[in-house]
């Protein structure tokens, strides 16, 4: 996945990156390849790029030509991580941008977005279970639940309830159907589409989003060099807190790298997440709840000891 980036926010993740001459870095979500770009136009670097989305993939055939033997893209969720960049060495910085591609949300056929007319889909890859099998054959119990857990939405219960009610007459096909019937039972006064967390829940149950980027996290620190660094950028609180989560786990010397030192130490690079400004909030809405950290793997002190 890869959202929309705004300049400053792409100046951020270079300078948090930090990327070098001849270094290897990680693209785990390329979506429309705009970190990636940011990267290879920074430095005479290599990028590996991840992501399971085919149309992805297609987008990617174009930054071969551009940047000769400096980038591949290996097509796969980042959840697996450790088994596509088994082949490779050491690495020296990977970036996740947990946010959904802006390629994703506007076009109206993937059926991401509650703003266009469009199959009921969401998936990433493309294949498997799709939101609209979730809305026409999950119980209400189990939809509350879905809405509750991915998308925290207050209302889960009456959605859920309602959803249930309106395909007893006709299954959900379409994007605008859902979102028409969310607008009719809930009001809210932050300025957000009634639908939207609704929206987020069902895409994150169907990705798996949330144990990808659980999975992902955990593995990657194994395959950094001594000096690595990792950035993330989380577009809200469910994402941000395994981001956390990570840290506080990880945060005590062990054996990490399988390239680096024997012992370890993951540190923030920023006391707080860096935010968008105002200004690039209104420029780019989508960035509005961006949080990007950035984290650098060193040789613990416990290693001299």
């Amino acid at each position: 996945m890869s959202s929309i980036h705004t300049p400053v926010l792409l100046r951020e993740m270079i300078g948090a990156l930090s990327p070098k001459k001849d270094g290897v870095y990680v693209d785990a979500t390329f979506g429309g390849g705009g970190y990636t770009q940011a990267i290879l136009n920074s430095e005479s670097c290599s990028v590996i790029a991840i992501d399971r989305d085919p149309a992805a993939v297609q987008r990617a055939e174009t930054f071969q030509t551009l940047y000769p033997g400096r980038f591949q893209l290996l097509s796969g969720c980042f959840g697996d991580l450790d088994q596509l960049l088994e082949p490779f060495g050491p690495i020296d910085g990977i970036v996740f941008d947990f946010g959904v591609s802006s390629y994703q949300l506007d076009e109206a056929e993937r059926g991401f977005s509650f703003r266009f007319e469009g199959p009921l889909d969401m998936r990433m890859s493309q294949t498997g279970l799709s939101a609209q099998d979730v809305v026409n054959t999950y119980s209400a119990e189990d939809l509350a639940k879905i809405l509750w857990l991915y998308g925290e939405e207050p209302q889960s219960r009456r959605i859920a309830k309602a959803i249930v009610e309106y395909r007893q007459k006709k299954p959900f096909t379409t994007t605008l159907e859902l979102a028409h019937l969310i607008r009719q039972i809930v009001r809210r006064k932050d300025g957000l589409d009634p639908a939207t967390l609704t929206f987020q829940a069902l895409r994150i149950f169907v990705n798996n989003e949330l144990i990808e980027i659980d999975k992902a996290l955990k593995k990657s620190l194994s395959f950094l060099s001594d000096g690595g660094r990792i950035v993330t950028v989380t577009f809200h609180g469910l994402e941000d807190r395994l981001v956390k989560n990570w840290l506080r786990d990880k945060s005590a010397p062990a054996a990490y790298s399988r390239f680096g030192s024997s012992l370890q130490q993951l540190k923030p690079l920023f006391k707080k997440p860096l935010c968008p400004s105002p200004q690039e909030i209104q420029k780019n809405p989508r960035s509005r709840s961006a949080k990007l950290r950035a984290f650098t793997l060193e040789a613990s002190r416990l290693a001299a000891v």
